[in-house]
């Protein structure tokens, strides 16, 4: 273990570049990331002193497949990206869990009393809280420790800063204080955990393992205290493709009621034939019903209710194409995810001002620029915000001018797919 300062002049004379090309894929980065790391050392140093440290980093994450399956009990396909928080650390043999993230003032929890306080609902505090005491729960030791921690994981894009720092938390205490042998999938349930009970949000797991397993993972959540989580081993950086993600600047105001009616719509088409979630149900029992749920509840109720299914079908197609190595395949349902997305779960617009369709335009100019050498999609929750597509190397500056000429000079944001999700680095 190195201190703060020699680290600083190993980053300086580009000595973790291999590491850091394995990690962030792109090589191109290196320079960025060089200097990212040296700045938050050197902020490190600046609020604790200059001691020995470790080094540990947490991705954002991407949805790939399932757009709004999860919440009916069923199957996404996700990825970690190749943005995320990275934790300068260094552990002290008192209690106190101190942490500075960029920009906010310092935090200090006392690691010996976890409480869940109610006025500490939707800060930061709680999120560290929560997760300190998830692991403690589940029977793993807790400490203290002096972090400062920085992400470069967008805020509002739909790729889920959240989850990256509840999955860096829960890292390195499981670095620190149980020789890293938390599991995973242990991160990222207690990571939820923190984030439903002590933050005060109700969220799916999706976002809390894509970043915590890293790469692609596949997830069915028939049972939500149980998911079935598959990792899949599959190096996107070789397939010749990229993933761009590009902010439409939409505005989320007024979308709540747009995004509550899809999983209220669905759960009402399931409980008008006596199940709670859509997943207990099969296709062709709605196909049964049509003419039924047509008349008592509406079209669009029965239009999101086929999506569902069609959509974890394309989840498993996903996945089977890419254990394959079938890049067009994948490609394929990647592109019908999105038309289904479109025409029958409707999330691209709100119907409450249909003037305003930022992520229709953003998808009519990733067909129109694109062509065959990608494909895109909604990301996320819908309505407003960002669009996803995977697009051919040698297309993709081609792309981000495109992007960025419709929605202003930085929209388009070029990832790479990495493999580690919470990890240490040095």
């Amino acid at each position: 273990m190195k201190h703060a300062s020699e680290l600083i002049k190993d980053f300086e004379s580009e000595q973790y570049n291999e590491l850091l090309t394995d990690i962030y894929v792109d090589e191109h980065l290196l320079a960025y990331q060089n200097g990212r790391y040296i700045a938050a050392l050197q902020e490190f140093i600046k609020d604790f002193g200059d001691t020995e440290v470790s080094i540990f980093s947490a991705p954002g994450r991407s949805e790939v497949g399932g757009n709004h399956t999860d919440h009916q009990h069923g199957q996404v396909l996700a990825a970690s990206i190749n943005l995320d928080a990275i934790a300068i650390v260094a552990k002290t043999s008192d209690d106190k869990i101190q942490v500075i993230s960029d920009g906010y003032d310092l935090i200090t929890i006392d690691a010996s009393d976890l409480s869940l306080v109610e006025s500490e609902k939707e800060t930061t505090t709680a999120l560290i809280k929560g997760v300190a005491a998830g692991l403690k729960e589940h029977g793993h030791a807790v400490g203290g420790f002096k972090a400062y921690i920085t992400s470069d994981v967008l805020i509002g894009a739909g790729l889920s800063s959240s989850a990256a720092f509840e999955t860096i938390i829960g890292t390195i205490l499981s670095g620190l204080y149980n020789n890293g042998s938390v599991s995973a999938i242990e991160i990222a349930i207690i990571g939820q955990y923190a984030e439903n009970v002590y933050f005060g949000k109700p969220c799916g797991l999706m976002d809390q393992m894509a970043s915590s397993v890293g790469n692609l993972v596949h997830i069915d959540f028939a049972d939500p205290a149980d998911p079935i989580v598959e990792k899949i081993d599959f190096d996107m950086a070789k397939s010749g493709y990229s993933l761009c993600i590009t902010d439409t600047k939409g505005s989320h105001v007024d979308l709540t009621a747009d995004y509550a009616a899809v999983p209220a719509e669905m759960c009402a088409v399931a409980e008008m034939l006596g199940k709670p979630v859509l997943n207990e149900l099969s296709e062709q029992d709605i196909i049964d019903h049509m003419a039924d749920i047509r008349t008592k509840l509406g079209d669009r109720y029965l239009l999101r209710a086929l999506h569902y299914f069609e959509e974890v079908k394309r989840v498993e197609i996903q996945v089977a194409s890419l254990t394959k190595g079938d890049m067009p395949a994948f490609l394929a349902a990647v592109k019908a995810s999105g038309d289904s997305s479109f025409k029958y779960l409707q999330n691209v617009y709100t119907n409450k001002d249909i003037q305003a369709q930022n992520v229709s335009v953003a998808l009519a100019v990733s067909d129109i620029t694109l062509g065959s050498h990608g494909v895109s999609r909604v990301h996320g929750g819908g309505f407003a915000g960002t669009i996803q597509a995977f697009v051919e190397n040698d297309t993709v500056e081609t792309y981000r001018q495109a992007m960025d000429h419709v929605f202003g000079g930085g929209s388009c944001h070029v990832l790479k797919i990495r493999k580690y999700g919470g990890m240490q680095v040095l």
